[in-house]
């Protein structure tokens, strides 16, 4: 498959959207779809739709549209989705215990394989059907897994010295609720940050242009 030698991060941000909608779509049976129809569902222009799909090879046919079990398929290789990246969680507070609990990891490209924390209070409790275990036992951990990805539930003081341990076992791959730069300290990690506050003011700033 000819890929485009660089995708923008836009195109990219939108490769879940496809995957959500086409997998919705290919539950309630709809076998083929145009790009109208697709740009429609999704609040995209048809050549949007054409132009961000041609980043990765052509899928459909002029006049015909595209096939959506296909499209689905393609779009869920291109994401990683056919293979499980070993994942470890860092906090099992409440931001952890939710994201642990509610995530539906596997049909993202995700294989949980350990928990950790700190407090007394948590650690050894069931989350997500695993035993939270103390940040002591990481790299035991992940000698035997060899994880890729971290999820960071942990304070922004804490995640230094984690991020260092966790890099020094192999992980490469960051979901980073810390508001920890990782970044700017490592260069070269893949590093996905969520800062909710930020997408609260996002709202609050739409809401008032309105």
């Amino acid at each position: 498959m000819a890929y485009k030698s660089r995708v923008s991060d836009a195109v990219v941000r939108r490769l879940p959207m496809y995957y959500r909608h086409l997998r919705e779509l290919e539950k309630a049976g709809v076998v083929r779809i145009s790009s109208q129809e697709l740009g429609e569902r999704m609040n995209l222009t048809a050549s949007q739709i054409r132009q961000d799909i041609n980043c990765f090879g052509g899928f459909g046919q002029q006049g015909y549209g595209y096939m959506v079990e296909q499209l689905y398929t393609e779009i869920g290789h291109i994401l990683g989705m056919d293979s499980l990246s070993d994942t470890v969680l860092l906090g099992a507070g409440n931001m952890g215990k939710a994201i642990a609990n509610h995530m539906d990891f596997e049909n993202r490209g995700i294989r949980l394989v350990g928990i950790f924390d700190d407090s007394p209070a948590v650690i050894g409790k069931k989350v997500r059907g695993m035993t939270v275990r103390p940040t002591a036992e990481l790299e035991e951990v992940c000698a035997g897994c060899s994880p890729q990805v971290a999820i960071l539930c942990i304070p922004k003081e804490a995640a230094p010295a984690l991020v260092e341990r966790l890099i020094a076992q192999g992980v490469r791959g960051f979901w980073n609720f810390s508001h920890y730069d990782i970044t700017y300290h490592h260069p070269g990690l893949v590093v996905e940050n969520v800062h909710l506050g930020d997408s609260l003011m996002t709202l609050s700033y739409q809401l008032k242009k309105e």
